[in-house]
């Protein structure tokens, strides 16, 4: 058995950086800037919407990898004085050009082909028009600042943006992360002062701006120029969607998760099977525990692929997915001896009342079972009257389309490489329909807000098919095994990849499970006698950049952490 590693924050195992604490307010995100911008709304006055705004849009300048305005988002947001948890859908449909004919050679990624509508920039502004306290103007201060001063390019940055010749030969992505003719070093400067001339517009104008007016139409002239399928229209009849959270019960706790089109239903699922196990006989970070929680993650997964789509033209069997009674049923496939294969959905309509919608398509039966690194941003806030939002964006793949879209200084996703093209997929390619989202933010309350329950944990990573699993380390780390923030974060991370069901265009058919090697021996040797595919990986090489917050039940005091596998950070007030 491997030594205990000692390090300088653990409480019960192993944490190397202190637990952020304070009382008036808490921004964790994925760039040091991006957490100091929302800090200094909270500074003056803002509350946590305010101060996402300025996180949400200091990101396209800090963590241009990740985040862009013309990219997606899931924003979770609680109103303490409102009593409940909201989400506003900022994703964007395919163009209504799009077809899947168009694409007999696959999906290009670093084209403006791959670029869908834009959907985050309404639910950022439509977030900040109902529960903003500050002017929009006011809060996208800091991130103007940020475009015109510049950014010091992170080694991340740095390491990633080398991988691109596009950012390189592209003239308007060039003048930007590559303004010498090489990409940025490390501590090099990132300068956008088209992207500030941007945001000040949309904070004068607001969405219409980007929506129908200069931005938008600046947008589709690149597009048109380079071959792209966007149209004004697309921008037109976008709209943010507001919508009630899904959740589930977990060990007397309530979890909230984003509906589809998001794939928030596969954490919560995941949390159903495990609940029919006991953590304490388990033990924290076993093979024992992690083989019954991979297991759950396969039939979560092996559900995902069958029945999640754009539920506006797929019916979504989501109370049936939810049941107890499923996971119950489903549970019961889990051998604690013995790793699956071939997992197959089960079938959740026999758990709902409702038959299935016979004008939407849906999925009864059977469909059986890539790797390439996908990047969004998570980040969350709460404030000193203990609001909180988390937020997911995204722009697809590490710097999506590599594209600045002209002098708008705005750069293009490729979330159309999430589409299936074969058409007898729930999830194929259709024009004006909204894609299967990875992204899922997560809140854990005592009991239901509207109850009276309080809010004890914020969360969410980066990290496409693998956040739910992150998600889940977390959401048990915290409440089944006592670990502060920092100890669940800092633990070392497995992920499993199964078969062709992961989201990223080409797909391909990896079945491994990775794991920090970090982690004690008698884990991979029972995890390997078990039959899980364990591949070992460097000791800080899992997937993800996760985020959190903790609510202290009785002070109300705020516990923040950022994940030391990038760049992130945790400031509180």
């Amino acid at each position: 058995m491997k030594q205990a590693l000692i390090t300088p924050h653990g409480i019960q195992s192993e944490a190397y950086r202190p637990v952020r604490m304070g009382s008036h307010g808490a921004v964790v995100a994925n760039h040091p800037l991006a957490a100091q911008a929302g800090m200094r709304i909270l500074h003056r006055g803002g509350n946590a919407v305010d101060a996402t705004v300025a996180v949400g849009f200091a990101l396209g300048i800090a963590e241009p990898t990740g985040s862009s305005i013309a990219g997606d988002g899931f924003l979770m947001v609680y109103m303490k004085d409102r009593g409940r948890v909201e989400i506003a859908n900022g994703t964007g449909a395919a163009p209504l050009a799009a077809t899947p004919s168009q694409f007999q050679d696959g999906i290009p990624h670093h084209s403006v082909k791959a670029t869908s509508v834009p959907g985050l920039v309404d639910a950022l502004l439509s977030t900040h028009e109902r529960y903003g306290a500050l002017p929009l103007a006011k809060c996208l201060e800091p991130a103007i600042e940020l475009c015109e001063d510049g950014v010091p390019a992170t080694h991340l940055h740095a390491e990633e943006a080398a991988q691109f010749e596009t950012l390189m030969t592209f003239p308007a992505s060039a003048a930007v992360f590559a303004p010498n003719g090489n990409p940025l070093k490390a501590g090099e400067i990132c300068r956008n002062p088209n992207l500030a001339k941007t945001y000040r517009l949309i904070g004068d104008q607001g969405r219409d701006a980007f929506y129908e007016g200069e931005i938008a139409r600046a947008i589709v002239k690149f597009s048109d120029e380079q071959g792209g399928l966007l149209s004004i229209e697309d921008f037109k009849r976008h709209r943010v969607r507001w919508e009630k959270p899904i959740h589930t019960t977990y060990r007397g706790r309530v979890v909230y998760e984003a509906p589809p089109n998001s794939s928030g239903h596969v954490l919560l699922q995941e949390l159903n099977l495990f609940e029919h196990f006991d953590p304490g006989d388990l033990g924290y970070h076993t093979a024992e525990t992690i083989h019954v929680m991979v297991e759950a993650k396969k039939l979560a997964f092996a559900d995902r692929e069958a029945y999640l789509a754009d539920p506006d033209f797929v019916d979504v069997p989501i109370e049936g997915l939810l049941s107890k009674e499923y996971a119950a049923a489903r549970a019961r496939l889990i051998d604690p001896e013995r790793a699956s294969d071939n997992v197959s959905e089960g079938d959740p309509w026999a758990f709902q009342d409702a038959p299935p919608d016979a004008s939407r398509r849906f999925r009864r039966t059977s469909t059986q079972p890539t790797h390439a690194r996908s990047d969004t941003t998570h980040f969350c806030v709460v404030d000193r009257w203990g609001n909180a939002v988390s937020e997911l964006q995204s722009i697809q793949t590490s710097f999506g389309s590599c594209l600045i879209a002209g002098d708008t200084g705005i750069l293009l996703n490729n979330r159309m490489t999430y589409w299936h093209l074969d058409p007898e997929h729930i999830n194929c390619l259709r024009p004006g329909q909204r894609v299967r989202h990875t992204m899922n933010p997560v809140m854990v309350f005592s009991a239901p807000p509207e109850q009276g329950g309080n809010l004890e944990q914020v969360c969410g990573t980066p990290g496409a098919d693998t956040q739910v699993q992150t998600n889940f380390q977390l959401v048990t780390g915290v409440f089944d095994y006592g670990r502060t923030v920092v100890e669940a974060l800092d633990a070392p991370r497995w992920t499993h990849y199964q078969g062709l069901m992961t989201s990223t265009y080409p797909r391909e058919d990896v079945n491994e499970l990775t794991i920090e090697h970090r982690v004690d021996d008698e884990v991979v040797e029972g995890l390997v006698r078990r039959g899980q595919p364990v591949r070992l990986i460097g000791p800080w090489e899992g997937a993800g950049n996760a985020g959190a917050i903790l609510v202290h039940p009785e002070s109300q005091a705020l516990m923040a952490a950022s994940d030391p596998r990038r760049d992130g950070d945790a400031a509180v007030w």
